[in-house]
């Protein structure tokens, strides 16, 4: 959230995610505040270097461009200073100068030369070879230039490279020559002495720029190297653009307004799979260790000071191996043990609740998809006044009115959610089956909770949540605006009060906060609810194999809008893109004018040969990607580097057992009668380059085993203070059985069996301390060949 906004007038912002100068994400649009709340939540991974991390601020104008208000900007190497942790950051002026990206190769060496009267002097040579990242210019690429100079107290010489047109990677490969110092006299006795004073004080600055043409030039960013670390040898390396020194000047820090935000930032180095057979193996132990609270995967949730940061990559990974479900088992066991209740049953955020949360949430997706979509397009493309708040009433709404719509998309959801169990998840059925027998065992004497331990998962934390945020769960590309967010809000309140088994009696009803839903629940007091609720949660509770009717609808896996060139070569085709609508399922990719139309192209899964990035030289366009089929390709472009990324994986992972791929491919595009990569004439003729590796992943299931085991190995190191101390105090455990030392320091673990325990740990110890040591060869070697001129 955002508070104190400028200008000091009730307006509507929204946010922006920025890698450097490329937006990646924006939230909605948060009306008439000056103090938004946006609470939402981006979980992305990075497909590219960056330098920033930034969050600018806009004022939304409906007939003008949007205001940029401020920003945040933070260091890719601060992020791990507020990773975890919520900070309020002041809002910075949005200055041209300081919005920098991207990075240039240079060479600079020092040159002694003769003269033609004998006298030597020293000449700087500057060798200008490509630039690598720059930002896009209002959606484009730039059409840069640098600018080499020789900066002193009393001298600069500049000198200019020529413009390179639309191109963010300019390859310049220009050499400049300035003279440095000359020597007042020389023989051939005396040695060359370089004039310290000069040399001390000079320094080569390299400006890059956007050539505006009729238009001011844009600063693109600069880097600065003193000429006395070129003494005594040439220097090459590639430097990280600065933005200028004073290009974050402000009269005012405290007049923007702030931003709060929560990062959580990891940055991890995978070694090949070997390396994490012994880590692996402990983890996928953890259900068959007794008791469970002495198994490596209890351990990782307990020592983390975030369960959510141990439970997301530790449910891939079993996920991953089909070990999931007795782990999620044995938790929710060890959970029941301290449930005094039965209608306390799995409402607390503990490991066993994450779990089965994590675990909806990735094997759930298509599920939702085909339950509420429908539905949910339905209420947000022909929204009906729900408002049943008497405060919130406008003037002329009919609050009867009002409620039967209400009823009406309230029995809608719930009749869909109810038909669905048939599209339900096997594994999911399987979890939900483990808990609903262990809800009996504990509570005998209750009959409804072997109903309530399902219901609190499936309404209240899965199809309720999905339904308030609808964007979240990719079920809409949009966020809806502020009065069908509403009517999903109440929607929402009424399936989790339909869902929680026996809350439809009249006694519960006095539990409402809001005398208005009260009022609205007393016209469900039917029994028809109760007991579609109950054949429901049988139904998805159940073992039983599901029909295979089920199994054959195809999996949908993506969608959204992007550009795709003209199938149909023109000479005009060049930039002839166009917006369409994607889709990709496990059947076939197809692209439409609109979303919900019908198809305008569609290539079946089983005729797609490659899909590989696209050289940006072919039209000069970023984040461009083609999908190879039995016609001539298909080029799109994306619209930022985390889209590109995922629609290629996705593409990757969904064709990998395709029997024809293809294993050479073309980079560049055919234009003007020849490819530009390898300038082959012949358009068949065989690929100039080696297709990139294909992703080894189940279609509906994106985990990569080894990456969520480096995950799980950085939190233990992270963390490894904890484990040693738990390691000691199990020790004293054991070998005393007396009082406990230092109870404040594993006062909070859970020790039931301090033997077990301190095995596992000792276990967990010795492979985190081994893959340390790989881990340091790692980065000495990685050191060694890395180059870096300025960070």
């Amino acid at each position: 959230d955002a508070k104190h906004l400028v200008p000091n007038k009730m307006r509507d912002f929204f946010c922006t995610i920025n890698l450097d100068q490329e937006e990646v994400f924006r939230t909605q649009v948060v009306e008439k505040s000056l103090s938004p709340y946006f609470g939402e939540e981006f979980y992305f991974e990075i497909p590219r270097t960056f330098q920033w991390l930034s969050f600018y601020i806009y004022d939304k104008s409906v007939l003008q461009k949007d205001l940029r208000i401020g920003k945040v900007s933070i260091k890719k190497e601060d992020l791990c200073n507020y990773t975890g942790k919520e900070n309020w950051f002041m809002l910075q002026p949005v200055d041209s100068n300081s919005e920098v990206q991207g990075k240039v190769h240079l060479e600079l060496k020092l040159n002694e030369l003769i003269t033609d009267n004998g006298s030597v002097c020293q000449q700087l040579v500057v060798h200008i070879k490509e630039c690598h990242g720059l930002p896009l210019i209002n959606g484009q690429n730039c059409d840069p230039y640098a600018t080499v100079s020789l900066v002193g107290p009393s001298r600069n010489d500049q000198k200019k490279t020529k413009v390179k047109k639309k191109t963010s990677n300019p390859q310049f490969n220009e050499t400049f020559y300035f003279e440095v110092t000359r020597s007042s006299s020389y023989t051939k006795k005396s040695q060359f002495q370089v004039e310290e004073e000069d040399i001390e004080k000079l320094e080569v600055r390299v400006d890059l720029w956007n050539n505006g043409n009729l238009v001011q030039d844009i600063f693109l960013g600069e880097i600065k190297v003193p000429v006395k670390v070129l003494r005594n040898d040439s220097f090459q390396a590639w430097y990280l653009l600065q933005p200028r020194e004073n290009g974050n000047k402000s009269s005012k820090t405290d007049d923007l307004g702030s931003l709060r935000l929560n990062i959580c930032y990891t940055e991890d180095c995978v070694l090949p799979s070997e390396y994490y057979a012994s880590l692996r193996n402990l983890l996928l132990k953890s259900s068959d260790v007794q008791p469970i609270s002495a198994s490596a995967g209890y351990i990782l949730s307990e020592v983390c000071r975030d369960k959510y940061d141990a439970v997301l990559p530790l449910v891939r990974l079993l996920l991953h191996h089909h070990k999931l479900v007795p782990f999620v088992a044995a938790v929710a066991e060890l959970d029941l043990k301290d449930t005094q209740e039965a209608n306390t049953i799995f409402r607390g955020n503990s490991l066993a609740t994450r779990c089965v949360d994590e675990m909806m949430k990735i094997v759930g997706k298509h599920y939702l998809k085909v339950t509420l979509k429908p539905v949910i397009d339905e209420i947000c493309e022909s929204p009906k006044p729900c408002e049943i708040d008497p405060i919130k009433l406008k003037e002329g709404d009919n609050v009867e009115i009002n409620m039967e719509n209400l009823r009406y998309y309230v029995d809608k959801v719930f009749r869909e959610i109810v038909r669905s169990s048939i599209s339900c998840p096997t594994l999911m059925c399987d979890v939900f089956y483990s808990l609903r027998h262990l809800a009996a065992k504990r509570f005998p004497n209750d009959p409804h909770v072997q109903y309530s331990a399902v219901s609190s998962f499936v309404f209240l934390r899965f199809f309720a949540v999905a339904v308030v945020s609808p964007h979240t769960f990719h079920l809409r590309p949009h966020h809806p605006d502020a009065q069908t967010s509403r009517t999903l809000t109440l929607i929402s309140k009424a399936i989790q009060t339909l869902g929680s088994w026996g809350s439809l009696t009249k006694s519960k009803l006095s539990s409402f906060k809001e005398t208005f839903m009260c009022e609205f629940f007393k016209t469900f007091q039917e029994e028809k609810f109760t007991e579609s609720v109950k054949k429901f949660l049988d139904d998805v509770s159940s073992t039983e194999s599901k029909e295979p009717s089920g199994l054959s609808e195809p999996v949908h896996l993506k969608e959204g809008e992007m550009y795709k060139r003209a199938q149909g070569r023109t000479r005009i085709g060049k930039k002839n893109f166009k917006k369409r609508w994607f889709c990709l399922t496990s059947r076939e990719f197809t692209y439409h004018k609109q979303q919900d139309k019908e198809p305008i192209f569609t290539i079946p899964i089983k005729n797609i040969l490659a899909v590989e990035k696209l050289d940006e030289s072919s039209f000069n366009k970023k984040n461009m990607f083609q999908v190879l089929h039995g016609e001539k390709p298909l080029y799109i472009q994306a619209n930022n580097c985390v889209e590109a990324s995922e629609w290629i994986e996705a593409l990757c992972r969904v064709t990998r057992c395709n029997q024809k791929r293809l294993n050479f491919y073309h980079p560049s595009a055919f234009l003007n009668g020849n490819w530009l990569c390898c300038k082959a004439t012949i358009e068949s003729t065989v690929g100039c380059a080696r297709c990139t590796a294909d992703v080894p992943a189940d279609t509906q299931i994106e985990i990569d085993g080894d990456r969520e085991a480096e995950r799980i190995y950085s939190l233990f190191t992270i963390n490894m203070s904890k484990l040693q101390k738990l390691e000691e105090a199990c020790g004293s455990i054991a070998v005393y059985q007396g009082p406990r030392k230092e109870p404040d320091d594993y006062s909070n673990f859970t020790i039931e069996d301090s033997v077990a325990t301190f095995h596992t740990l000792k276990q967990i110890i010795d492979i985190v301390e081994k893959l340390n040591e790989s881990h340091e060869k790692y980065q000495k070697k990685r050191s060694s060949s890395a180059k870096y001129g300025s960070e």
